[in-house]
């Protein structure tokens, strides 16, 4: 018998229902991640990956209403949006959010909402050196592999315990996405516990270690990601791929 599955969660997502005013979107949804695990959170177009990860970082919209959410024995699901991020939740949405007007070095600067706990900018850098190269350039100039990379770089910028990834391969070049990839692999090893929402789910699975998948907002899988890359009618029936 696998002893990971007697391992405590890190982050418990149990029995969340969340709404986009009148509209149900999540549906009772409920998973466990274990601290350094990549879960990949798939489904087609409208399943609620998205308003999942919204309600774990505690955002405003949607609006959870019902469930609990726990992060190394911290009740998220009591906190208010910055609470969540004091406590080491760091989203990076699908539009990045890159904020005009500053550098790279000072969108990252920005972040740092705890210190000395968080990372260092010159850490930063560290991990990512197209970053330190353009550390005086708008951070809006970059392209979009690199705001990617800020935008990570940004959610590090604090002492990180969940990354949450929204889409971050949209629209980078193959080459961009194995160099994202690459980083995201390294921050596996330091022992940051990630969930990547990603329409390109084959490279998602097997970067990952586990895979929830999602249909109208409810749990329809949850195991390894090995066994969605087995199963093809499991992959076509919900992932159409």
């Amino acid at each position: 018998m696998n002893d990971e599955t007697h391992k405590p969660a890190y982050l418990s997502v149990h029995d969340i229902h969340s709404y986009y005013g009148e509209s149900y979107i999540v549906q009772g949804v409920s998973f466990n991640v274990h601290e350094g695990e990549i879960l990949a959170l798939l489904g087609r177009n409208g399943a609620g990956k998205t308003s999942t990860l919204r309600s774990i970082a505690r955002l405003e919209s949607p609006m959870v209403t019902h469930g609990e959410i726990w992060l190394d024995h911290q009740p998220l699901h009591e906190m208010k949006t910055y609470q969540a991020a004091i406590a080491g939740v760091g989203l990076v949405p699908e539009d990045r959010r890159i904020i005009q007007g500053l550098t790279v070095e000072e969108n990252l600067k920005l972040a740092q909402i705890v210190e000395p706990h968080g990372w260092s900018i010159e850490r930063i850098f560290e991990l990512f050196p197209r970053l330190g190269e353009r550390r005086k350039q708008e951070g809006t100039t970059l392209s979009g592999g690199e705001q990617q990379m800020l935008a990570i770089g940004r959610a590090l910028a604090r002492d990180l315990k969940l990354l949450l990834l929204d889409e971050p391969y949209e629209g980078l070049a193959p080459v961009i996405v194995q160099e994202i990839e690459k980083i995201l692999l390294e921050i596996k090893e330091l022992g940051i516990t990630t969930i990547i929402v990603e329409q390109n789910a084959v490279a998602a699975l097997k970067l990952s270690d586990r895979a929830v998948i999602l249909d109208t907002g409810t749990v329809v899988f949850d195991g390894t990601a090995a066994e969605v890359l087995d199963n093809a009618q499991l992959r076509e029936e919900y992932l159409a791929i």
